[in-house]
C-alpha cells in the first residue's frame, strides 16, 4: 500500500511552518456531507469533499417503517454524488453491515468507483454484487487494518477497532487541512473472541498529532458504563447446551456476528449436535467467512435443513435469522407455522441472542407472543446473557474522546437523542459546546483549522426500493398505497357510445378492501345508482371530456359513501368508450 508523509499531522505546530504555507492551511478546509444516519438508525453514508476530491464513507442501507406498505429497502438520496461523480474517488468501508454497506450494488450503479475495504467486509459486498450482476463491472480492493491508501488528495488510514463482526475499522482522513476521524461503529472489548482488542495506541497518537474534527458513532450513547466482551455470551451459551440437552435449541441471532454464530457451532459440536443454518443472509454471510478463513466449522457438522428430520430434536441446533422480527425472516416463518421444513413446540428453546433495534419493538413483540403460544421455552437478553452489544457505552465513548481530543466534534448513527446525548459526553470531555454539531441529514458541514460551520444543505432523503425499482416508489405511491390499506378502493366501470352520447353498460362497481359486498349489497345498489346518475347528467350535458366525467363521479360517490360509512376509499372510475 501506498504510504503518504504524516508530517502535515503536526497542523497545530505552525512555527514549524513558513508564513505562505500557514495562510495555504488557513484557507482550505473540507466539506462534509451525511446523506444518512442521523435522526435515523441505519443508510449510514458521509460524503467528505476536498479540493475537487470527494470519497463515500459507507454505503448502507435502512428498512421501512410502517408508513412505507411494500417497501423492501431504503437508500441513501445520492443526487448530490451523481451531479459531481467526476470528483468520486472511491467508497471506503467501516465494517460489512448491512446499514453500512447494503447501498452499494444500487449505488455503484449511478456512480461506479472503487471500493476499498477489509477481506470480511468486501467478501460480503462481493456477495451482494454478485447477486446484482454486477462484480466483473466493480473494483473491489482489499486493504488491512493499519494501512494508509491514497485516493486523489485524500489519505485514509485504516484502523482496528471491535465490533459484533470481525474485520471492524475506524477511518482517518487527511488532508493538508487536517485530520478526520470517523470512529465506525466500535466498542472497546478487552478479551475478544477472535483478533486484537481496538488499536487504542493509534487513537492516542492521532490525538497526539492532531485531528481536526471527529464523527463518532452514538448508537449506545445514553447507556451509561462500558458494554460487555462478547466472552461474556459464550459463558452463557455454554450454560444453555449444558442444561438443555432434551431440547432441540433454536438460536436466532445477527448473521453478521460471525463470532458468535463460530462459539454456537462449537458448542453444538461438543454436545453432539449437528446444526442447521436458516435464513438467507446467515448462509451467504457464514459461507463467506469460512471462506476468508474468519471462521472454522468441524467437517460434518452443518446439515441441510432438509436434513433435519433424520436426527432427534435434541440431537440439532438451528441458527437463524429473524430477531428483529422481520416479516420473512427465517425464525418468524417458524413461529407461524409457515416455514417448509422446521415447525416449533414445547420440545424447542428458542434463544433470541440479539438486542431489539429502535423502531423494531412491535414485530419482535409479534414474534416472540407467538413462539410462547406455541409452547415454547424463550429465552432473552432480558433474562440471561444471551447478547451484548457490538456498540460503545457512555464511557466508551469517553474515553476515545480522552484519547483523541479533536478539536471539533460531530456525532454520527442515531436518532437526535442518541446524538444529543453523545454531545453531552463531549462537551464533559472538554470541548466546547460551540465545536460541537448535532447535523441533519443533506447539510454541508464546512471544517477547517478556523472554520467549523453549516453552510448550504444539498438534495438527501430517502429512496425506495421496491423489488427491482430503485426510485419509482415516491410519495404519491405510498400516499396511493396507505390510502388503499386503510380504506380499500372502489371501481366503477362503465361503457358509452361517444356519438349518441348514450349510456350503453354499466355502471358496474367492484370492491375491494371497502365492504364485503355481500352483506352490503343496499349500499353497494346505492352507488350504482348514484354513478348512473351522474353518468347520464355529465353525458345529457355534452360533456365529452372523460377525464371531467370520471371527476364528477369520484366526487359524488365520494360524498355519498362518506356520508352513510365515514369512510373515504379510493375512487377509480373506468369509462369506456365504443
Amino acid at each position: 500500500m501506498a504510504k503518504t508523509n504524516n508530517n502535515y499531522f503536526n497542523y497545530k505546530n505552525k512555527n514549524n511552518q513558513k508564513p505562505k504555507e500557514q495562510k495555504m492551511k488557513k484557507l482550505s478546509k473540507f466539506k462534509v456531507i451525511p446523506l444518512g444516519g442521523l435522526g435515523e438508525v441505519g443508510k449510514n453514508m458521509t460524503l467528505v469533499e476536498y479540493e475537487g476530491d470527494i470519497i463515500a464513507v459507507d454505503c448502507g442501507i435502512g428498512f421501512p417503517d410502517d408508513s412505507m406498505p411494500g417497501v423492501d429497502l431504503v437508500i441513501p438520496d445520492i443526487t448530490y454524488l451523481e451531479e459531481n461523480a467526476g470528483k468520486m474517488r472511491g467508497y471506503v468501508i467501516t465494517h460489512g453491515h448491512e446499514d453500512h454497506i447494503g447501498a452499494l450494488p444500487y449505488v455503484l450503479r449511478m456512480v461506479n468507483a472503487p471500493v476499498y475495504g477489509t477481506l470480511l467486509s468486501l467478501g460480503i459486498v462481493e456477495s451482494k454484487l454478485e447477486e446484482h450482476g454486477l462484480v466483473s463491472s466493480c473494483s473491489l480492493n482489499q486493504v488491512n487494518a493499519g494501512d494508509k491508501i491514497t485516493l486523489g488528495k485524500f489519505t485514509v488510514e485504516f484502523i482496528h477497532v471491535n465490533h459484533s463482526i470481525a474485520d471492524a475499522c475506524a477511518l482517518a482522513i487527511t488532508t493538508e487541512a487536517g485530520t478526520l476521524l470517523f470512529s465506525g461503529d466500535f466498542k472497546i472489548d478487552l478479551t475478544p473472541i477472535q483478533g486484537e482488542p481496538m488499536d487504542l495506541a493509534r487513537f492516542g497518537e492521532l490525538g497526539k498529532e492532531g485531528v481536526l474534527c471527529m464523527f463518532m458513532e452514538s448508537t449506545n450513547a445514553e447507556r451509561p458504563g462500558y458494554t460487555k466482551s462478547e466472552m461474556t455470551v459464550g459463558k452463557s451459551l455454554r450454560e444453555i447446551f449444558m442444561t438443555n440437552t432434551d431440547k432441540r435449541i433454536v438460536i436466532a441471532t445477527f448473521s453478521s456476528n460471525v463470532h458468535r454464530v463460530q462459539q454456537i457451532i462449537d458448542y453444538s459440536h461438543k454436545c453432539g449436535r449437528k446444526v442447521v443454518l436458516s435464513g438467507r443472509s446467515m448462509v451467504t454471510i457464514i459461507n463467506a467467512a469460512v471462506k476468508y478463513g474468519y471462521m472454522a466449522i468441524p467437517e460434518g457438522t452443518i446439515i441441510d435443513v432438509s436434513e433435519a428430520r433424520r436426527y432427534k430434536p435434541e440431537e440439532i441446533t438451528i441458527v437463524t435469522t429473524g430477531s428483529q422480527g422481520e416479516p420473512m425472516s427465517a425464525l418468524t416463518r417458524m413461529a407461524f407455522a409457515e416455514h417448509t421444513n422446521i415447525t416449533l413446540g414445547k420440545d424447542d428453546l428458542v434463544v433470541l441472542s440479539a438486542s431489539t433495534i429502535p423502531g423494531n419493538e412491535k414485530d419482535v413483540t409479534k414474534i416472540t407472543n407467538e413462539i410462547l403460544k406455541k409452547g415454547v421455552t424463550l429465552l432473552n437478553d432480558e433474562v440471561a446473557d444471551v447478547h451484548v452489544s457490538g456498540h460503545a457505552c457512555a464511557e466508551e465513548l469517553k474515553l476515545l474522546l480522552h484519547l483523541v481530543k479533536p478539536k471539533y466534534f460531530v456525532p454520527l448513527h442515531g436518532e437526535y437523542r442518541h446524538l444529543s446525548k453523545n454531545v453531552s459526553h463531549a462537551v464533559d470531555m472538554g470541548i466546547p459546546h460551540e465545536n460541537t454539531m448535532i447535523a441533519e441529514i443533506g447539510q454541508v458541514i464546512e471544517v477547517g483549522e478556523d472554520v467549523f460551520r453549516s453552510i448550504e444543505k444539498v438534495q438527501s432523503g430517502k429512496v425506495l426500493i421496491d423489488g427491482l425499482g430503485v426510485g419509482d416508489v415516491g410519495s404519491v405511491v405510498l400516499r396511493d398505497r396507505r390510502h388503499l390499506a386503510e380504506d380499500g378502493i372502489i371501481v366503477v366501470v362503465a361503457t358509452v357510445d361517444a356519438d349518441t352520447m348514450n349510456l350503453i353498460s354499466g355502471p358496474d362497481i367492484v370492491s375491494r378492501g371497502f365492504v364485503y359486498v355481500k352483506e352490503s349489497e343496499e349500499l353497494m345498489e346505492g352507488l350504482r345508482k348514484k354513478a348512473e346518475e351522474v353518468l347520464e347528467r355529465c353525458l345529457w350535458d355534452g360533456m365529452t371530456e372523460y377525464n371531467l366525467i370520471k371527476g364528477k363521479v369520484k366526487d359524488v360517490l365520494t360524498n355519498y359513501i362518506y356520508s352513510i360509512t365515514k369512510r373515504k376509499p379510493m375512487i377509480l372510475p373506468i369509462i369506456m368508450d365504443i
